[in-house]
């Protein structure tokens, strides 16, 4: 059984104008994959079409080998699919903790019992669970939103550009909890531009070019193929 299986996908944001062109994918379970690829490759609309966010106009998504293409977002929220998109993903007015509550309530989760356990994976959240969203550090307000992605206990976990807008030590931190959080058995997909740090937790990678599934390989064997760097992830050939 796959987690993720993404089969000849075509989406996009108009009619007849897709983005993404016949792009696959498959994820096995308790895998982190990184979706890599240059600016405009359709690597954000890809997770976004899956999560039902971008209308899809062609191929299969399948979930633990159920079909859920073109699926409402809120409903693949219940079937154990989260997203986190790259803006706009906490209630900046609201306190850490009302951003989880509200999260459990939408999701009819048992709040006190679920936000224990995401306290304890996320303590620097614990510490400061009465603090503003809006307040926080850009690293610390990435922690809540992949937290409140994990309030309904999701198989399969999407993050859009988790690094972006971070300094160098605060994307150490974040992909590092993104490990901690696949060690609790959840399957984690990431879109990237990030390349170094996307392959230095990943155990497979994806590259997109022109919409389409161009490479797929280990991440450390792309990590080291200085032309795979130089022709499609915008590195130069001594490697990434």
């Amino acid at each position: 059984m796959t987690a993720l299986r993404v089969e000849a996908l075509e989406a996009g944001y108009e009619p007849g104008l897709p983005i993404v062109r016949g792009a696959s994918l498959s994820v096995q379970p308790n895998e982190i994959v990184a979706v890599l690829g240059p600016n405009g490759a359709g690597k954000s609309t890809l997770i976004k079409a899956i999560a039902g966010l971008v209308p899809i106009s062609d191929g299969r998504v399948f979930l633990h080998d159920r079909e859920i293409t073109g699926r409402a977002a809120h409903r693949l929220a219940h079937e154990g699919l989260g997203f986190v998109p790259q803006t706009e993903n906490v209630f900046v007015n609201l306190s850490i903790e009302d951003n989880l509550d509200l999260a459990a309530s939408i999701l009819k989760v048992p709040k006190k019992q679920r936000l224990r356990e995401l306290y304890a994976l996320f303590p620097d959240l614990a510490r400061q669970r009465r603090h503003l969203a809006g307040r926080l550090s850009g690293g610390q307000r990435q922690m809540l939103a992949v937290a409140r992605a994990l309030v309904g206990e999701p198989k399969v976990l999407m993050l859009d550009e988790p690094s972006a807008g971070l300094s160098p030590k605060l994307v150490g931190i974040v992909f590092e909890k993104l490990r901690e959080v696949r060690g609790t058995g959840v399957t984690i997909v990431l879109v990237e531009q990030n390349v170094k740090a996307a392959l230095a937790i990943a155990d497979r990678a994806v590259v997109l070019v022109e919409g389409n599934t161009r490479i797929v390989g280990a991440a450390r064997d792309l990590s080291d193929d200085p032309q795979i760097a130089a022709l499609y992830l915008g590195q130069h050939r001594g490697g990434i």
